[in-house]
């Protein structure tokens, strides 16, 4: 394990792995605890009971219906707690009216650096769309998510280890943000990292030289994303495409292998969706589509 050397530009100390007790969470589980265990960091697991039709009960029924839940629930904490042994963990059952206000006290209250989760899914009549809960952390979190999206199959990544990071960048400030986690990522999971650029619209440069011109400076700002004394088990790769960002990422990422894609992305300051280094919803895009693990970070 390189944990010294990854530490020295990207310290994860604290997890926060939130789980409905679902499936999708128990598909994320595990990159929760391999990421822990690369980084020595404590992970704080995190289950929110929320109100059910049980409140409106009458209020002997209520209080049975309430116990009940909870005891529900602590039992689920404790066959995920038996998953945390050897790790640095608390298990967490907190009531709440919604998800994201005990999440985002979580992040405040114990000093959270990542947050790890996984998410069914759903699909819309345009597009891919998140669970409500997974949508809202998404686009409001202020740390690194990591979302288990509802395309990754189970046991497709043997033991949650990375072997290929893609990282997908315009070049904005807010991309190359996110580019010191996938480094450092590629760096702990010893995989190889792919630095990935799109050019939206081939068919309108006004001629091939332009084009051609446009690649080659793209292929040498890719390049220059890695300082030249990174210690990584191997040189980047790079990769310049054409097409639409949110499409492209989804297949690059499958026909290179990468099972982890970084993206960054900007604060989408209450707007629906997210607003993105490549175009509004674009990484929405790619968290719900993409084979593999995402993860976001805000600049």
């Amino acid at each position: 394990m390189r944990a010294t050397e990854v530490k020295a530009g990207i310290a994860l100390k604290n997890i926060l792995f939130l789980t409905d007790f679902s499936e999708p969470s128990e598909a994320a589980l595990p990159f929760a605890t391999a990421i822990g265990r690369g980084y020595g960091a404590a992970i704080h697991a995190l289950h929110v009971l929320l109100p059910t039709p049980t409140s409106y009960m009458a209020p002997d029924l209520t209080g049975a219906a309430i116990a009940a839940t909870e005891e529900n629930a602590q039992a689920e904490m404790q066959r995920i707690e038996s998953q945390l042994a050897g790790l640095r963990h608390e298990t967490i059952v907190e009531r709440g009216a919604a998800v994201w206000p005990v999440v985002q006290r979580a992040i405040k209250d114990y000093k959270i650096d990542l947050v790890v989760l996984g998410t069914h899914g759903r699909t819309g009549a345009e597009k891919f769309l998140l669970g409500s809960v997974a949508e809202e952390i998404f686009r409001r979190s202020p740390v690194p998510v990591l979302t288990i999206g509802p395309n990754v199959r189970s046991g497709v990544h043997s033991g949650a280890r990375f072997h290929r990071v893609l990282f997908a960048t315009d070049f904005s400030a807010e991309s190359l943000a996110a580019s010191e986690y996938a480094v450092s990522l590629a760096q702990e999971s010893q995989a190889r990292l792919l630095l990935l650029h799109v050019i939206r619209q081939r068919e309108q440069a006004k001629e091939q030289r332009e084009f051609e011109l446009s690649v080659a400076e793209a292929i040498h700002q890719l390049y220059s994303i890695v300082p030249e004394d990174t210690k990584l088990d191997c040189p980047p790769e790079v990769a310049v495409e054409y097409g639409e960002p949110a499409i492209r990422i989804v297949e690059t990422a499958k026909e290179r292998g990468a099972d982890l894609i970084v993206l960054g992305v900007r604060n989408a300051e209450g707007r629906l969706g997210a607003a993105t280094h490549l175009e509004r919803a674009t990484a929405h895009k790619v968290v719900a589509q993409a084979a593999c693990p995402v993860l976001t970070v805000q600049s």
